[in-house]
């Protein structure tokens, strides 16, 4: 597979690599899960797993993945959040707080990282429940996608 990453408009980040395997008549098969977020910070990212035979490959998929799922958020001047939401996936859920110019971005984890590639500059979240990094990640992009959605409404 070809993969070039010179010509992206996209930040991509790699969270994490797991390696999997599956039993079979011959013993194991290992191949390597990724999580990878990608963004242009001003506006559109993305979270995407993927499965390949060596991490690259697994890499790839997953930025081919997230570009056919990318979701526009709202920021507003102050590079923050219009209001207050909160969203869950699993068993993981995600606050996120408006915040003022000069705060930054008070998060962690996969949450800080699809904030940064959104192009968020002024947020405060809280992680509540489970800390798993592609649940926290796809919560974060629930509660984005639900701003958008009231904000239209």
């Amino acid at each position: 597979m070809a993969y070039d990453n010179n010509h992206s408009e996209f930040e991509e980040r790699v969270i994490e690599v797991n390696r999997v395997t599956r039993v079979v008549k011959g013993g194991r098969r290992m191949r390597f899960r990724t999580l990878v977020i990608i963004g242009d910070k001003k506006g559109r990212v993305a979270v995407a797993v993927a499965k390949g035979g060596e991490v690259p490959t697994a890499v790839a998929k997953a930025v081919i993945q997230a570009k056919k799922h990318l979701q526009n958020v709202l920021i507003t001047s102050a590079g923050s959040l219009p209001h207050e939401i909160q969203a869950s996936y699993g068993a993981s859920t995600v606050l996120l707080k408006p915040a003022p110019e000069g705060t930054s971005l008070v998060s962690g984890g996969s949450v800080r990282t699809v904030l940064e590639l959104a192009g968020y500059r002024n947020v405060v979240s809280k992680s509540l429940g489970s800390s798993n990094k592609i649940n926290c990640a796809m919560a974060t992009l629930k509660a984005l996608d639900a701003l958008i959605q009231k904000e239209t409404a």
